[in-house]
């Protein structure tokens, strides 16, 4: 319950990562002597990130209070409902979706990259640090239609090059085509990421709640009590 949880607040937290490091500096305050303390434009926009992202949580838990989750990670129709219950979390309290996350961190890593290779390359670091696999070798793929790109325009591709970028294109489309991904495809795709996720979470989840049960069996009082099964726990029941 408590990684869930916690998972749930650095959701929210993430949520606001918009915010640039220089916004989030704290001034430091010093005060007269019978002087009443005079809010800072830093403390109250501190104020109003906190009292967003509480509003978020208040909203994710109301959630999860409503709906029932079951602990079984096997189970392909409690990760589909443990998922549809997520989307539902993210909905209301106006969260990123894994696939938007992502999407916002692409965004924000290369808006200074001027050259196509060290963008690609700024690609393949955030699916490493973010944990996805390149199950088709699509990386490697692309790495090549850059080189086939340059090499017929005898220099670097830079991404305001509109003709490069064109060919650059025309060859990512042939990619796209042979490895059978389509752009009306994108949605199923996102779903199907969403699913493994959920899985993985139901996956997490069981596990602390065994090693939960483990330690409270090893304490003398619990030694005749029989330890349930983890499908019949219920989060309601602990919010």
């Amino acid at each position: 319950m408590a990684r869930l949880l916690s998972r749930s607040a650095r959701q929210l937290y993430g949520s606001q990562s918009v915010l640039q490091p220089h916004q989030q500096a704290v001034s430091v305050r010093f005060y007269a002597k019978d002087a009443a303390p005079k809010a800072l434009k830093g403390d109250e926009m501190l104020k109003g990130i906190f009292l967003e992202v509480k509003k978020k949580f208040e909203t994710a838990i109301g959630v999860l209070r409503k709906e029932k989750i079951t602990i079984d990670p096997e189970d392909p129709a409690a990760v589909e409902q443990y998922a549809k219950v997520m989307k539902t979390v993210r909905e209301k309290a106006d969260l990123f979706s894994e696939s938007q996350r992502i999407q916002f961190t692409i965004k924000q890593r290369t808006a200074g990259i001027e050259d196509a290779r060290s963008y690609l390359l700024a690609l393949k670091d955030i699916r490493l640090k973010r944990g996805l696999t390149d199950e088709l070798g699509a990386e490697a793929m692309m790495m090549d239609a850059l080189e086939k790109v340059e090499k017929d325009i005898k220099k670097p591709l830079m991404r305001n090059d509109k003709k490069g970028m064109a060919l650059l294109t025309e060859e990512f489309n042939k990619i796209n085509q042979k490895l059978g991904i389509r752009k009306e495809d994108l949605p199923k795709y996102e779903q199907e990421l969403e699913k493994k996720i959920a899985k993985a979470q139901l996956e997490e989840l069981k596990k602390d709640a065994l090693e939960a049960m483990e330690t409270q069996k090893k304490r003398e009082e619990f030694n005749d009590e029989e330890m349930p099964d983890v499908k019949s726990l219920d989060i309601r029941n602990m919010l």
